[in-house]
């Protein structure tokens, strides 16, 4: 990691927009799933307020995320978490979130954390700082954090399941209870068992949230043929 630098993003990053609007929009596409669609404005005004991380290899861009308060700023996400390909599997994302994750405490030391995700891997870096998987109901309620799941290819299943269910795990890291409890985010400890008990629940309901999708299209589809040939006679 000591090739990387991994810092709060400031107006001198201004010029790497456009490539880690590019970067996100190539991972949602090789992903399947959505990472919400963000304007080039509302980057630059995430760094500007200071809310976001940016990693580089010298000049060139490594990684990003930023940071998203709803509800009053009683939740904040860290959104958009990024790696170029390349980058991979060195542990840059783990480093990024780490980063994200200080951000936050420092910028909000009150809110409660929380994240959707579809990749155990990204679990695995929110266990290790503290976050639970959580019901959708335990996050913030805010309109304008939900829409931001309309660009998912899945967001069918969010709506159909009046957003309590998707294919997307809820994780969430709450200050006052972890740092009672666990002493804070920076305590070791032993999460493999946790995560293989998520990642079993996440394999269950995509099979039982795909196939009731399926079976629905499949419904809709012969539902058509009827009214057509109905109409047709």
């Amino acid at each position: 990691m000591n090739d990387f630098k991994i810092s709060e993003a400031t107006k001198e990053h201004l010029p790497y927009v456009d490539v880690i609007l590019k970067t996100i929009k190539d991972a949602a596409k090789v992903r399947g799933t959505g990472i919400a669609k963000r304007s080039p404005d509302y980057l630059i005004a995430k760094i500007n307020e200071g809310k976001a991380i940016i990693a580089l290899k010298g000049d060139e861009f490594a990684g990003f995320c930023y940071l998203e308060s709803w509800g009053g700023k009683q939740f904040v996400a860290n959104s958009g978490l990024i790696v170029v390909e390349k980058f991979r599997g060195q542990g840059l994302a783990k480093a990024i979130k780490r980063k994200a994750f200080e951000l936050s405490r420092e910028l909000f030391p009150n809110s409660k954390i929380f994240g959707l995700t579809t990749g155990l891997a990204v679990m695995k870096i929110n266990s290790d700082l503290g976050y639970r998987p959580v019901t959708f109901s335990e996050l913030t309620d805010d309109d304008e954090f939900w829409k931001g799941c309309r660009s998912c290819v899945n967001y069918d299943i969010l709506v159909r399941t009046n957003r309590n269910h998707c294919l997307c795990t809820g994780m969430l890291y709450t200050p006052s209870k972890e740092e009672d409890e666990k002493g804070g985010s920076e305590e070791k400890r032993d999460s493999t068992k946790e995560l293989d008990v998520v990642n079993r629940w996440v394999k269950f309901k995509q099979f039982v949230l795909l196939r009731r999708g399926n079976i629905q299209k499949k419904n809709l589809k012969q539902k058509r043929s009827i009214l057509s040939t109905l109409f047709s006679i």
